[in-house]
């Protein structure tokens, strides 16, 4: 599909955000399952819901530019979900395994990042303020799971590694 001006240019990366949001949400939450650790796994279904939240402030900024989303193909989730399979079966140690899932869920979050990041700069350059604000806060979410994942890294670096180093 063409895009011939700024504001379809938005509501193009709008709808690539609610999409990859939406798909985001079922990854975390397949990547969730594979965790074994009880508080990771809570925090990503807890990072799910807020994206059920993220989703509604989608939706209410395509409500105020009078639009709806654009169906895309979000062929970039599809190979991200198979090479973690992948990747993932042939990792052995527990301990590997969760900062591997760890620092999945961060690469996947942070491809959302900067999508809002542009997205907000769109909003101010289109005129839509309250658009902006709504996309901010979607960003300050993302921001927040990826400063959660950091402390949940260098935690089980510094007790986990540490254990297997001693046994070693």
């Amino acid at each position: 599909m063409p895009t011939k001006n700024p504001k379809e240019l938005f509501v193009l990366m709008l709808s690539h955000a609610r999409q990859g949001t939406e798909r985001t949400s079922k990854i975390l939450q397949e990547i969730s399952q594979a965790a074994q650790r009880p508080e990771i796994k809570e925090a990503l279904e807890a990072r799910a819901f807020v994206s059920e939240q993220i989703l509604t402030k989608l939706d209410e900024c395509f409500r105020l530019i009078g639009e709806k989303p654009i169906q895309l193909t979000g062929r970039l989730e599809d190979v991200f979900v198979e090479d973690f399979r992948r990747e993932l079966s042939e990792i052995q140690s527990p301990v590997a395994r969760h900062l591997f899932i760890l620092s999945k869920a961060i690469r996947l979050v942070h491809l959302r990042i900067g999508e809002f990041v542009a997205l907000t700069a769109a909003a101010d350059m289109t005129g839509h303020y309250a658009v902006g604000v709504l996309l901010e806060t979607c960003l300050a979410d993302y921001l927040a799971f990826t400063e959660r994942n950091r402390r949940f890294i260098r935690n089980i670096v510094e007790t986990e590694v540490g254990k297997e180093k001693l046994a070693a």
